[in-house]
């Protein structure tokens, strides 16, 4: 999808912060903010939920299912081995290697969950709206078309909160 979009820079993060709360007061939708660091009040000013730690506690729950199902599988039902007299199904020596391998499969299935939903891979080309919001300044964009009439009003909150430069560009965002 290519379309003009209003960008507008930042030098400060309060200042940032002031024109997304001015902009959302006015019903006007962000379509992104691109920052140096993560910014969580913003994603929280945008209003954006996620729903990956869900994700990530039933990635957690069928890993604890499956580990301790196969331990228990491999150690007393198919193969139980009786040595020092200790029981074959001795729970508390599964607990360390659930711990771990849940703590790994978590890991593993959130780093291909973030990646493939953000459609991250290697090789992608994906242009940034402004070069410096990997360095030092922070970066607001909104759709040209969504915003229609108000982009005079829009470029004046974003000066008046104090913005570096606004700007309209052609750039092509992947979602």
């Amino acid at each position: 999808m290519s379309n003009t979009r209003i960008i507008g820079v930042f030098e400060e993060e309060s200042n940032l912060m002031a024109a997304v709360k001015q902009v959302k007061q006015e019903g006007i939708e962000i379509e992104e903010v691109y920052t140096p660091y993560p910014m969580h009040d913003v994603i929280e000013a945008m209003g954006k939920k996620t729903r990956f730690t869900f994700a990530a506690f039933l990635y957690g729950f069928m890993a604890v299912i499956g580990v301790l199902s196969f331990l228990y599988y491999t150690a007393v039902i198919d193969w139980p081995i009786n040595y020092g007299g200790k029981p074959t199904n001795a729970f508390p020596s599964f607990i360390i290697v659930t711990i771990i391998l849940t703590i790994l499969t978590i890991t593993i299935a959130s780093l291909f969950t973030f990646s493939a939903r953000a459609a991250i891979f290697p090789g992608k080309k994906f242009d940034l709206p402004d070069n410096r919001s990997t360095d030092d300044k922070f970066v607001i964009v909104f759709d040209k078309h969504s915003v229609s009439g108000a982009v005079d009003k829009l470029k004046a909150i974003l000066k008046d909160k104090g913005a570096l430069e606004v700007y309209e560009n052609e750039i092509q965002l992947q979602n």
